[in-house]
């Protein structure tokens, strides 16, 4: 619902800005918990239900904006729809699990943040 009414505003522009500034970026935080193929574990069924649904919203969000650009013939701007998965960051949060997780695989938050801002730019 947040991108619905950041839209217009992320399409602003039109597709001739592309050129100078690239697509405008809508992105969302989601994770790999959400995939349905990639479940081998099971369990987590509330928080694998909010990834998986928030990875569906962007995917019909993704081809929504991108008919408008298309269908406007350059009034609207291209907008990239991206779901980021940040890994598993050294939080308070991901504590618990930590212990089952590679060190090379647990990421401090910067490194987190910065990977995410690539892909992004990209």
């Amino acid at each position: 619902l947040t991108l619905r009414a950041f839209a217009p505003l992320l399409q602003a522009g039109g597709a001739e800005a592309e050129g100078e500034r690239g697509p405008a970026v809508a992105a969302t935080l989601s994770a790999r918990v959400g995939s349905i193929s990639d479940n081998g574990l099971g369990g987590w069924y509330s928080y694998r239900a909010s990834k998986a649904a928030l990875n569906q919203s962007l995917k019909c969000a993704s081809i929504e904006l991108g008919r408008d650009a298309r269908v406007s013939r350059g009034a609207k701007r291209s907008v990239a729809c991206v779901a980021l998965h940040p890994g598993t960051v050294d939080t308070p949060l991901s504590e618990p699990w930590q212990r089952n997780v590679k060190p090379e695989k647990l990421f401090t938050p910067q490194f987190s943040v910065e990977g995410m801002l690539a892909v992004c730019d990209g």
